[in-house]
């Protein structure tokens, strides 16, 4: 991922922001993340990246990704939330 890309889609924060965010507050936990323009808070499908952003700030496995393919896996999460709920 590019870091204009946006990590939590729901409110379009991107991982520059986020970086920036947990180099400036130096956040103890990754739910602090969500005072990062709401961040994790919409529908959950952002948190676990995250919490490993926030762990490893730089890993290159997760830089790996591109845009399409992490908007897909979030698609893909969001169906399985609504078959679970029953919708």
């Amino acid at each position: 991922m590019d870091l204009d890309d946006p990590v939590c889609l729901c409110f379009h924060v991107t991982r520059r922001k986020i970086i920036r965010f947990i180099k400036v507050e130096k956040p103890v936990r990754a739910s602090q993340l969500s005072e990062c323009f709401g961040a994790g808070t919409g529908c959950g499908w952002c948190r676990d990246y995250l919490a490993r952003l926030m762990q490893e700030q730089a890993d290159s496995s997760l830089d790996a990704m591109d845009l399409q393919q992490y908007q897909d896996a979030r698609a893909a999460y969001r169906q399985q939330k609504k078959e679970q709920a029953g919708e």
